[in-house]
């Protein structure tokens, strides 16, 4: 995949740092670098005001001592106070300190008095234990007094590789270095992070070849040369049909489904429904066929037309058996397959059979409480969708405002284009129909599942306030053009 937003967990960070020194780059160096870009982009957003400067035992610190210089040199009335002794810094950070040619304070709330700005260099984004003692304290004062705070890193007390927070305070702006971590775009770590700024601080994007990421930021860069198009020499055929099981009395989700399917490319889409359904799926449906089932074996002789690209059930159908054996029908064709709602909550007493039956391409688009019916929900969030695709041989979507999707290999992408106007009902069926309308054209269930989160957040973003599901599918050309380069 496109290396380009890869996100580094604090074992890779720590084994960027390391080639980058084995290469001929100091620690020194890499240090002066960073503090030297956390006051670069204090300066862009700020003009110069009373800034305390919170330094803590380790690198984190150093890097606050660096910054602290830089402010200084360029004018800014700055204060710097550090947890500890100076006496026990080492390495690097010691260096550095001894370089800052000003007072240092202990840290504690006093510090803050008189400041205007709050510079976070306590600790990093590796800490295992709850903020404790002067440095909560701290913190906690600077957010009472509603000071803004700049994290180096990560604002202190944020995991970096979960997004968990163990007392962390919310920054305005973080500044990290070389790329992301997990922990910028989880929640809450990503609500705690406000803006953050990548540093380019001397590391070589060479280095991660030999790291070899499999967590990256989702970006049109990692799918947009796989993303199907419209060619000159094709027709309707050429595009995908897409087969849809539509639910009764629950029409509407499985109409979403179809419509985003039909707008995201789909040459065909067809909802197959039972013939008491019919009048209501004909009247709501123009360009998507509606497929009567009127007898026992009507299902299971559509799955056998092989003009069929790819299914969906889930949206509307209802829990049971009968919602069951369809799930089973589609998996046993070995076509793309993407699960969804009820689909998936009906399997909840039995998930050993679904694993079983997921032999081909599958795609399952739960939410927390689907996701926890049919896996262990023990674990971070990427922990445990990686457990999960590995355990069932699906690509799993675990949705949310940090959706994630994961392969069954253990690749993962982490979404961030999506607003909080998604939380609507039906906007989860419009994705399931974005995902089916890109397999049904033949788009690898990975890479479509990460293109259609993304779709569906742009679009949704397009919108703005006021969003409800049925405006979603309609968004999707305005998407698609701006990403052909389309006016």
């Amino acid at each position: 995949m496109n290396l380009q937003t890869a996100l580094l967990d604090v074992r890779q960070m720590g084994e960027a740092d390391r080639l980058t020194v084995a290469s001929g780059t100091t620690v020194i160096e890499l240090m002066e670098n960073a503090g030297k870009a956390v006051a670069q982009a204090i300066e862009k957003r700020w003009t110069a005001r009373p800034v305390i400067v919170l330094c803590g035992p380790g690198n984190n610190g150093g890097d606050g001592f660096v910054t602290a210089r830089y402010l200084a040199a360029t004018g800014w009335p700055v204060r710097l106070a550090l947890l500890g002794s100076q006496d026990h810094l080492t390495g690097a950070a010691r260096h550095h300190a001894d370089l800052w040619s000003g007072k240092v304070e202990p840290l504690s709330p006093a510090a803050l008095d008189q400041a205007e700005l709050v510079v976070d260099a306590i600790y990093g984004a590796g800490l295992d234990r709850a903020l404790e003692g002067l440095a909560a304290d701290t913190l906690i004062a600077a957010a009472q007094r509603g000071l803004p705070v700049v994290a180096i890193d990560v604002p202190s007390g944020l995991m970096g590789d979960t997004g968990e927070t163990l007392g962390a305070v919310p920054a305005v702006l973080t500044v990290t270095f070389f790329r992301k971590k997990p922990g910028h775009l989880l929640l809450p770590g990503r609500l705690l992070c406000g803006d953050v700024v990548v540093a380019d601080i001397g590391i070589s994007p060479s280095v991660l070849e030999a790291i070899s990421p499999i967590t990256f930021e989702n970006d049109p860069c990692l799918w947009i040369a796989k993303l199907p198009r419209p060619q000159a020499g094709g027709n309707k055929y050429t595009r995908g049909h897409a087969l849809i099981s539509g639910g009764y009395p629950m029409t509407g989700a499985a109409r979403l489904a179809a419509r985003a399917a039909a707008r995201t490319g789909a040459g065909l889409t067809t909802i197959a429904v039972s013939a008491l359904a019919l009048p209501v799926y004909a009247a709501a449906l123009t360009s998507v066929m509606v497929q009567p089932l009127a007898e026992p074996g009507d299902f299971e002789c559509l799955l056998d037309d092989r003009r069929y690209t790819a299914f969906l059930i889930g949206p509307g159908a209802g829990t049971g058996e009968e919602t069951r054996s369809r799930v089973l029908a589609m998996l046993a064709t070995n076509h793309a397959t993407v699960l969804d709602a009820d689909a998936l909550t009906s399997f909840a007493d039995d998930p050993p059979t679904l694993d079983g039956a997921i032999t081909g391409p599958c795609v399952l688009t739960p939410h927390d409480g689907e996701f926890h019916r049919l896996f262990d929900p023990a674990g971070d969030k990427l922990t445990r969708t990686r457990v999960a695709a590995r355990r069932c041989g699906a690509v799993i979507i675990l949705k949310g405002s940090d959706t994630v999707i994961t392969a069954p290999d253990g690749r993962t992408v982490i979404n961030s284009n999506a607003p909080p106007t998604l939380a609507t009902a039906g906007s989860g069926d419009v994705l399931s129909g974005i995902v089916l309308g890109l397999v049904a054209q033949g788009m690898e269930p990975f890479l479509a599942a990460t293109a259609a989160v993304w779709l569906h957040g742009a679009a949704a973003a397009e919108f703005g306030p006021g969003l409800i599901s049925e405006d979603l599918p309609d968004l999707l050309p305005g998407v698609f053009r701006r990403l052909y380069g389309q006016p």
